[in-house]
């Protein structure tokens, strides 16, 4: 007869393979957004009817995906201190958590061709949001510009950490290099008209 601590055991074992498939399915799908489930479940070192033993659909799997990087970008960065100007939590912001938000940014391009529209401006709100904020203070403290929509703002600095990831995934762009080239991008795009991108009138 089977033990009381089968099932436990059973569940353990399962926990660990879904942990393991969503990992594989992060690194696949941000290195390649229209990566297939044959790809994940390689990477994942597992076949095709355990992976779908947990997912039923590979937008189930790509939902999981986003869901797991957004959750760890979330605590990464929500430990950023945004405190003091706007123009500095901003350089702050993406100096520390680019590649994460980068990530999210790889998986939201396979997201948008798996997943509903909705859905996917649901799980991507509070990582937008945290941008619109501090580009909304920055509009306040004069150093923003306030000529263009503010979602147009936010769109262009997810654009721009999407172009990085790219930069990198085709070797354009070193990785060591790539926090700097961001920031430097996104300010100068965001500097008040009258100013230059590094603050100077």
């Amino acid at each position: 007869m089977p033990t009381s601590a089968a099932g436990p055991r059973r569940r353990a074992d399962a926990e660990r393979s879904i942990a393991r498939i969503v990992a594989a399915a992060r690194e696949t799908l941000s290195g390649d957004p229209s990566a297939s489930v044959d790809d994940v479940a390689k990477a994942a070192g597992v076949g095709r009817m355990t992976l779908y033993g947990h997912f039923r659909t590979r937008a189930e799997l790509v939902e999981a995906a986003l869901t797991d990087a957004l959750r760890a970008g979330e605590e990464a960065l929500s430990a950023v201190d945004l405190t003091g100007g706007a123009r500095d939590a901003l350089a702050r912001l993406l100096d520390s958590s680019w590649s994460l938000v980068a990530e999210s940014a790889a998986l939201l391009t396979a997201a948008q061709g798996t997943l509903p529209a909705g859905r996917v401006r649901k799980l991507h709100a509070a990582p937008a949001k945290r941008v619109e904020d501090l580009i909304r203070r920055g509009q306040d403290e004069g150093v923003f510009r306030t000529d263009l929509p503010l979602t147009w703002l936010v769109n262009v600095v997810h654009y721009v950490l999407q172009g990085a990831a790219e930069e990198n995934r085709a070797k354009r762009l070193k990785r060591e290099d790539t926090a700097r080239v961001v920031t430097a991008t996104v300010q100068s795009i965001l500097a008040a008209p009258s100013e230059g991108p590094n603050g100077t009138r």
